[in-house]
């Protein structure tokens, strides 16, 4: 990889700030990668996020369904903005928002859905889009997970109006922290340009398109840094050896563990079979919370971490003041207390993927009866 050197290139350079050549490099890349009309790096995921809720442009109170089982910032980003996050549950199979649950929660005030392909399995997006153009809502694809993923050979960020990318430490692609908004729609670009550079025109300017820039809007300081987006390019320019290695390490834990899991009574995610996995996770999901927490125990003793994730967002102190139903979301409270991640990183090894493999067919979890 080129890390180091794109790096040193911008250090030499003088010019840190973003917008430079990485930026213009890195956004032409992931535009052809995704196949998006346009692209905008951003300083995280969570910002581009904040940039489709200040995009939506809709009054204080308007609605956003949005997944229960996600990261925070698919809510708090719009309720930033004075939006509130209604919380729709998951499909059991796939962990990704349901589009029945979804459609339950549309209400006269809701504005937009949001939807987030978990582990980077896609969503249901026909009938998301479908549930959206019959209530003429906008729909918005939180990618963090999804970069590479497809759904009927069409790739994950071009569904939605707009989409959001995350480029944080822990995603298939990396530059520590930073971020993408994808733009489908374009008739939200040139005001998305303005959001990004604290609400002036500057990018006209750079372009040559106004003779001076001034404060034109509302907006915050959202564009990447060149340091991070020289980073950003070169694991964008190796995203195919990167994505080849996740899925080897994927493929190894879903063809090794099948009969174990079928014996145990344990869940692998379900991906339809018009769907291509981005290999971001492989979660497992245990038949109780205790064999759970058995079976992350197990794997501690051998020297592997293994971790749960997402807590329901409708039980959170945050969720329950949006005036969320505590017994609401019942699957996404099961999926919480019975699921656990095996270790999926770029950089794995097959002798790692081997040794996971190896501990976790040891583990002591019950055979399932009957």
């Amino acid at each position: 990889m080129n890390e180091l050197d794109y790096v040193t290139t911008v250090l030499e350079s003088g010019r840190l700030a973003g917008d430079g050549v990485f930026c213009a490099r890195a956004e032409s890349l992931l535009g052809e990668l995704t196949g998006a009309h346009s692209a905008l790096v951003t300083s995280s995921c969570t910002h581009a996020l904040e940039m489709c809720a200040m995009l939506l442009d809709a009054p204080s109170g308007s609605e956003i369904i949005v997944p229960d089982f996600t990261f925070p910032s698919t809510a708090n980003a719009f309720a930033m903005l004075g939006y509130r996050p209604v919380f729709a549950d998951i499909d059991p199979a796939t962990l990704n928002i349901s589009p029945e649950s979804a459609r339950s929660c549309v209400s006269s005030r809701t504005v937009a859905i949001v939807v987030m392909h978990y582990g980077g399995v896609a969503c249901d997006m026909e009938a998301f889009r479908s549930l959206c153009d019959d209530h003429d809502l906008i729909l918005i694809e939180d990618n963090a997970h999804g970069l590479g993923g497809t759904w009927n050979d069409a790739p994950l960020g071009t569904f939605g109006n707009l989409a959001t990318q995350s480029f944080h430490e822990t995603k298939n692609i990396s530059c520590g922290e930073g971020g993408a908004l994808l733009i489908n729609d374009d008739s939200y670009k040139d005001r998305a340009e303005i959001l990004r550079e604290k609400g002036t025109n500057r990018s006209l300017f750079r372009r040559g398109l106004a003779d001076k820039y001034t404060w034109v809007d509302t907006g915050s300081s959202y564009v990447l840094s060149e340091v991070s987006a020289a980073i950003l390019l070169a694991q964008l320019e190796d995203f195919l050896l990167i994505q080849a290695n996740r899925r080897h390490a994927w493929s190894t834990y879903r063809n090794r563990l099948e009969q174990w899991g079928l014996q145990r009574g344990v869940r692998f995610q379900s991906v339809p079979e018009y769907v291509s996995s981005a290999c971001h996770a492989f979660p497992l999901l245990f038949p109780s919370p205790h064999d759970r927490d058995r079976f992350i125990d197990h794997l501690d003793r051998h020297g592997i971490t293994a971790v749960f994730h997402y807590q329901p967002l409708h039980a959170s102190r945050m969720g329950r003041l949006t005036g969320a139903n505590r017994e609401d979301c019942s699957v996404s409270t099961s999926v919480a207390e019975c699921l656990v991640r095996l270790p999926l990183y770029s950089g794995i090894q097959c002798d790692e993927v081997e040794r996971v493999v190896e501990a976790t067919i040891a583990s002591e979890t019950p055979i399932r009866r009957g």
